[in-house]
């Protein structure tokens, strides 16, 4: 296989997680979620949407294959681009990979939370308590904490090797600097969805989902219709 086609299939499965990511937004507006400290209303509210969480899991792991295959892809360009910069490229996957375990672990809690409420004799207690096992990690600061390292190192990786076209790497740096300024809400107090900086609150929301999806998006346009090698860099700074 050609770098030009590994270029494409990169660029491919990083519009997959743009779609799937999008298209998961609007499932996440359903409903009208309690708080998450009165377990009793949210298992009852997880009862009501269960098919919609369930729809949100599954096009999750659709996102986490698109992801793998996106960060494997960008490290052979990297590597291609510079042989001395595969370092930065393996820490890329090795971000990627780490971004996908931690949320894969929120889906199984989240999962199994709804799975709890099925059996027609919930425990309210048992569901507060995967739920909130979610909430650093779901739009939390676990979260942040890898997508700005995949961030960082994405823009590391551009400026080091050129695979890239540096503004992408801007971006990255936005992202990443976005990420880290949100770790902190955690100490942002009790968990508020209708608050701005909190675990649960909608500031961190918007910079865990938009800046990475904005540069996933430009990347993956990039690489699937200017996928050519010049001098083994896949695009020099225009």
């Amino acid at each position: 296989m050609n770098d030009p086609t590994i270029a494409r299939i990169t660029g491919a499965f990083g519009l997959t997680c743009v779609v799937l990511t999008f298209g998961q937004f609007p499932l996440w507006l359903v409903g009208s979620p309690p708080s998450v400290y009165d377990g009793r209303a949210f298992a009852q509210h997880l009862f009501a949407i269960k098919n919609v969480a369930f729809s949100r899991i599954l096009m999750d792991q659709g996102i986490y294959v698109s992801m793998l295959v996106f960060a494997a892809g960008l490290r052979h360009l990297i590597r291609q681009a510079r042989s001395e910069s595969e370092w930065i490229g393996t820490l890329l996957f090795g971000a990627a990979l780490g971004w996908v375990a931690v949320t894969v672990v929120a889906d199984g809690l989240e999962g199994g939370a709804v799975l709890d409420t099925l059996n027609g004799n919930l425990d309210p207690s048992a569901v507060r308590a995967l739920v909130a096992g979610t909430l650093l990690i779901y739009n939390g600061s676990i979260a942040f904490a890898i997508t700005g390292l995949f961030l960082g190192s994405a823009a590391w990786a551009t400026f080091d090797s050129r695979v890239l076209p540096r503004w992408t790497g801007w971006i990255a740096v936005v992202g990443a600097v976005l990420c880290a300024a949100s770790v902190p809400a955690m100490y942002g107090g009790p968990v508020n969805y209708t608050g701005f900086y909190n675990a649960g609150g909608w500031g961190p929301a918007i910079v865990a989902n938009f800046p990475p999806m904005i540069w996933f998006l430009t990347v993956s346009v990039i690489l699937i219709r200017r996928p050519g090698i010049g001098r083994g860099v896949i695009m020099r700074a225009a």
